[in-house]
């Protein structure tokens, strides 16, 4: 449907009957579209401020989210003594705010203005839509806010052109938010149990709520394959476990391929989906029921319809459908068994493919990832900011104790040098290894210094191939000049190449070069007995160029 044919079938959906509004020109297309909606009734106050203290009486009274029209600029200026009076006696409102059309918004028209920032201290949240296809995942996050305690206004400004787009967006359905009552987790249950091919997404919710073992009892009980999340930040599933099916892409198209092999889905502590390049279309197939456990509300139904969301205590709610799971799928033992042996077949195709590529420096990168897994300690965790590198590793890591694994999806490259030395730091006793890219390691190079000082007994792996590689792999996948013709502009460290071994002599640090993949696991087996830090440089092969590239440098 139309983008304005989405706004008001949301409307509908969310129990509105009625819009307060004053209308303007960016309001044209809503006035428009509500001739043929005879039951959306617009009231008209004849200011802002009228109009938002009347839609703030009407949703106390029937105790429902109430919808506001308001115009540009100045329409929100006016009404923004009725938002903040709504905020703090927190009623649930969904104002939209019309903006003026967007192909001359650079040019400051008249009745333009910053809608975000004049609402943002006066609501709950305040966002402007920027592409019709987020119009209606927009919309339905905005009355899910607005009713989620602590109620309150929510502002969703929309450009006028927007709305008369001609393009056909989705509407998803409402995704119903309970506490995991007896009731809510008994249809939760059955919904999982009459599934005959279930998935579950592990979150990274689930390790931080320690609920890794309830996680577990749920998938055994379902006989169900296991992902991680996309960019897992820990272990939220054991990896060794048969029914541990590895990580998702990053990406909404890989996603929705892994789902579209399923039935029901159960997605417990995931924030979203979080994907990295973009691919057209949801993450999620249409029509798939999901079951969504979460302890923040702000999940549920975020950016896909859930069918069952289930606020609450992790490890509670996991034990409840533990509980409400119990002898429901007597095909479970079966699962579990020819799961686990394709499982084990894959990762036994996995192992042998990294073993073959074994030589000498510089390593191959799948190579020398298998080579770092091999050699890890028993009980070691892993400190992970390798990008390229850092996706093999997961694929050939198993842990199945949690803690065991560190990363981070914030992007804010250089972590990884000061996470290790921060996890060795708070004890226990385990070894820490830190497998770093190059190109991550010399934005934090300065860590180093800390762990010499204070003989922090971390292995730091520094992955080294010279270059930006994921940049020019991304730019390979896209096709364009630099994928054609074998340059890539900006993304080789190399010359001059870094030296680390260098690196590690400037700040005290003991270090090895590993001169082949075995020499590597052997380096990284050595750390359990470390008494301070040591840096292991692995030198790895470089980007490939295209067949047809001839120029100078390239690597």
């Amino acid at each position: 449907m139309r983008p304005i044919e989405a706004l008001l079938e949301i409307a509908r959906d969310e129990g509105v009957t009625r819009i307060f509004g004053n209308p303007g020109t960016t309001e044209l297309p809503l006035m428009d579209a509500l001739v043929e909606a005879p039951d959306l009734r617009y009231v008209l106050g004849l200011q802002e401020a009228s109009v938002v203290a009347m839609a703030d009486g009407y949703a106390r009274a029937t105790r429902r989210t109430s919808m506001v029209s308001l115009h540009v600029a100045a329409g929100v200026a006016n009404g923004l003594i009725g938002m903040l009076n709504a905020l703090r006696s927190r009623t649930p409102m969904v104002v939209v705010a019309g903006q003026q059309d967007r192909r001359h918004l650079v040019q400051d028209p008249m009745l333009s203005g910053d809608l975000v920032g004049l609402a943002s201290a006066a609501t709950k949240s305040a966002v402007e839509v920027q592409h019709a296809r987020d119009l209606p995942v927009v919309l339905r996050r905005a009355f899910a806010l607005a009713a989620r305690p602590p109620a309150g206004p929510v502002l969703v400004s929309v450009p006028m052109d927007l709305l008369e787009e001609d393009c056909d967006v989705t509407v998803p359905a409402r995704s119903p938010v309970s506490g995991p009552g007896p009731a809510e987790v008994a249809d939760a249950a059955a919904l999982l149990a009459a599934a005959e091919r279930p998935v579950v997404i592990a979150g990274d919710g689930v390790g931080r709520a320690g609920a890794v073992a309830e996680l577990v009892a749920v998938a055994e009980r379902l006989g169900a394959a296991v992902h991680h999340q996309p960019m897992n930040d820990g272990i939220d599933f054991p990896t060794g476990h048969r029914l541990y099916a590895g990580m998702l892409p990053p990406r909404n198209a890989a996603i929705r391929e892994a789902l579209g092999a399923h039935d029901a889905v159960l997605i417990a502590g995931c924030h979203a989906f979080m994907p990295h390049h973009y691919t057209p279309g949801p993450a999620v197939p249409d029509g798939l029921p999901i079951v969504q456990v979460d302890e923040d509300a702000a999940e549920i139904g975020r950016n896909f319809a859930a069918r069952h969301g289930l606020v609450g205590d992790l490890p509670g709610t996991l034990r409840a459908l533990t509980v409400a799971l119990d002898g429901r799928v007597p095909s479970a033992p079966e699962r579990i068994e020819r799961l686990g042996a394709a499982h084990a077949r894959a990762r036994a195709q996995t192992e042998e493919r990294a073993r073959a590529a074994y030589g000498p420096a510089p390593m191959d990168p799948g190579a020398a990832a298998h080579a770092v897994a091999a050699g890890l300690p028993d009980g070691a965790v892993v400190v992970e900011e390798a990008i390229t590198a850092g996706l093999r590793l997961r694929a050939v890591l198993r842990q199945d104790r949690p803690g065991s694994y560190v990363h981070t999806v914030g992007g804010g490259l250089g972590w990884g040098i000061g996470a290790a030395v921060g996890t060795r730091m708070a004890g226990g006793g385990r070894p820490v290894v830190a497998v770093l890219g190059d190109g991550c390691a010399m934005f934090g190079v300065q860590g180093l210094w800390s762990a010499a000082r204070y003989r922090v007994p971390v292995a730091f792996v520094v992955m080294n191939n010279g270059e930006y590689r994921t940049l020019k792999e991304t730019l390979d996948e896209g096709g364009g000049a630099s994928a054609e013709h074998g340059r890539y502009v900006g993304m080789d460290l190399a010359p001059p190449a870094l030296d680390w071994q260098a690196a590690a002599r400037l700040f005290g640090i003991a270090s090895v070069r590993a001169g082949s993949a075995a020499g590597l696991a052997e380096a990284v087996a050595s750390v359990r007995d470390l008494a301070g830090p040591l840096l292991i440089e692995a030198p790895v092969a470089g980007h490939a160029p295209s067949p047809g590239d001839r120029s100078p440098g390239s690597r």
